[in-house]
């Protein structure tokens, strides 16, 4: 059947109406949120001139890992109305934030913190990738590194060391404009000070940089700004949970048992905030190092297995996706250029992108509700 694009309004005489449309459109339920299309909205602009038929379907994110089955089942439902000679279907996304987010990030929609309970789990390679896993859909990604100690987010992004983000000054308010690597707007405190030198701290000036770049940077419109946050539990934490309206929480871990404790010290985190009045909810757990695989293909957990699926079991939320142990993932995030984008073909890629889709997926179930 052959695709049209229509810009003529609703012919009044046609053999197949809007109405007939809608109706075969009505069958297709949303996964996550267990509603039609059409009761949810998604479907928009539809026209139609003689046989000819055309609509959008607006998702609620471009990385909806559905996306190509949901316009798989539409193409079939409604070419299959008598009277259809021809169809047209547009896929969009307008990107959601959980309504009770307010939006203090100018132009931000979703900001998403990457927690971890120790260090050493991949916490900067799980942020670095899920970023470009999100960018490489359409969605517009801003990437900030907050592990103020230890800013790897610049070398794994493959940033020249000199290279700085530009500023001004705007009726006495100072403006920040982020890097861009691989379509994911950046910034990091590695850009602003010398590799080589310590930052020795005390807790208040980590806070006011941890201030300067929520109020500061320029972002623009992002769909999703990725938080690589510092191991642990402490002030850079506490400071933006107490300052950006976040979205939600993603928190990195290992297979091993032992790694539970971490994880739960690092969930408990977020709860005790909750208490506070300050909401961050769990938005799901990834596990990095979950096994590797021998060139014949043997799957070896090295680390133990299950630590992830127990930690998600523990909060109640799902588990994100399991990353394997594979070398190419590291060497690529030393050499500048992460594995997602040096090989996109790879199966460490795929696993990211669609811990990336089950992400977002999330992220517009809460949007929903």
């Amino acid at each position: 059947m052959s695709e049209q694009t229509l810009d003529q309004p609703i012919a009044s005489d046609a053999a197949v109406t809007e109405a007939d449309v809608l109706k075969a459109l009505s069958n297709i339920i949303d996964p996550d949120l267990h509603r039609d299309i059409v009761t949810l909205g998604f479907v928009k602009k539809v026209r139609i001139c003689g046989g000819n038929v055309a609509f959008d379907i607006e998702l609620t994110t471009p990385a909806c890992p559905v996306k190509d089955q949901m316009k798989a089942q539409a193409e079939e439902l409604v070419s299959a109305l008598p009277g259809v000679t021809g169809l047209s279907i547009g896929m969009t996304a307008q990107t959601r934030r959980p309504p009770e987010i307010k939006n203090l990030i100018p132009g931000v929609k979703n900001a998403i913190a990457v927690a971890s309970g120790k260090g050493g789990v991949g916490k900067s390679t799980t942020s670095v990738n899920l970023a470009l896993a999100l960018a490489q859909t359409g969605a517009r990604v801003g990437l900030m590194d907050a592990d103020i100690y230890g800013p790897s987010i610049p070398i794994m992004m493959g940033i020249p060391e000199g290279i700085q983000p530009e500023g001004s000054e705007e009726n006495g308010v100072q403006r920040i404009y982020p890097l861009e690597q691989y379509g994911v707007a950046l910034i990091s405190i590695g850009f602003l000070t010398d590799k080589n030198s310590p930052i020795v701290w005390r807790g208040p000036m980590v806070g006011k940089m941890i201030q300067t770049f929520l109020g500061s940077v320029v972002w623009g419109e992002l769909d999703y700004l990725i938080i690589d946050l510092p191991p642990g539990t402490g002030d850079i934490q506490l400071t933006l949970m107490q300052n950006a309206p976040l979205t939600g929480a993603v928190i990195v871990t290992t297979p091993e048992s032992v790694a539970l404790e971490d994880v739960t010290r690092a969930g408990n985190m977020f709860s005790k905030m909750a208490q506070a009045g300050i909401n961050v909810p769990l938005l799901g757990i990834v596990e990095n190092m979950s096994w590797y695989e021998t060139p014949d293909g043997e799957k070896i957990p090295l680390f133990g297995s299950g630590g992830g699926q127990r930690a998600a079991d523990f909060f109640k939320v799902p588990l994100l996706g399991q990353v394997p142990r594979v070398m190419d993932i590291t060497t690529a995030g030393d050499s500048g250029k992460p594995v997602i984008a040096a090989q996109p073909e790879s199966e460490p890629a795929q696993v990211y992108r669609d811990i990336a889709g089950n992400l977002a997926r999330r992220i517009s179930t809460l949007s929903m509700q």
